[in-house]
């Protein structure tokens, strides 16, 4: 593990976006679905185990295809991921954050790899695509790549949480400490499931996060992008 790229590569100060998305939870606050920390625990623990671990899973399988690169493993990859998200405002964001995570990475590891992932779409790799370049570029493993990913599913919308709900950002902070073992459960989890076949990797979904963000796409007032 290079664990001083890794912190850098997860540091919410990098300008790859993140600050900008709440992940869904703008929607459940809205709808009276989290309300306190305890429900952030519940919300952040539902995303972290079902598209958390399909990103995750991507961004292991990312990553090695990366290292050559392979142009056409990564594009398979990026369309796997586009099947496996079924919101369009979803496919969007995804797309958003992967670009601006490879420019924000590209500032301080170039190469060729985020070359390869920029290319698989005219609208730039979905994030996890762009993680696993991102990881290669960064000296990461594949695990790192999916410990970072599965972290960025709740350190994202832990962050719009306390802006949100307007709680303590210490009782944010207990909810990620708890979280933490599901974290790592959940990297092992992605590698283990990245090894595989491409179309065996994982297809977790949250419909309420996807019809949410279909609806959060068309308010007129909002504070976060998603």
């Amino acid at each position: 593990m290079n664990l001083a790229s890794l912190l850098m590569l997860t540091d919410s100060r990098l300008p790859a976006g993140t600050h900008a998305h709440s992940g869904g939870l703008e929607a459940a606050v809205a709808a009276g679905r989290v309300l306190e920390p305890g429900d952030l625990h519940a919300f952040l623990l539902g995303r972290l185990t079902t598209t958390g671990l399909t990103g995750a899973a991507f961004s292991a399988a990312a990553l090695e295809a990366a290292r050559g690169p392979d142009d056409a493993l990564l594009a398979e990859l990026d369309a796997e991921y586009e099947a496996r998200t079924p919101s369009p405002a979803q496919r969007r964001a995804s797309r958003t954050l992967g670009r601006q995570l490879l420019r924000a990475v590209r500032a301080g590891w170039p190469g060729p790899a985020l070359a390869a992932a920029s290319a698989v779409h005219p609208d730039g790799p979905h994030q996890p695509i762009a993680f696993g370049a991102a990881g290669v570029t960064a000296g990461l493993s594949a695990h790192d790549a999916a410990l970072a990913c599965a972290l960025g599913a709740v350190s994202g919308p832990a962050n719009a949480a306390t802006r949100l709900l307007g709680v303590d950002p210490d009782a944010v902070t207990r909810v990620l400490a708890v979280l933490e073992p599901h974290i790592q459960d959940t990297a092992d989890a992605a590698l283990k499931a990245a090894l595989g076949p491409i179309s065996e990797l994982p297809s977790f979904s949250a419909p309420r996060l996807d019809i949410s963000a279909e609806h959060h796409s068309t308010w007129e007032v909002r504070l976060f992008a998603s």
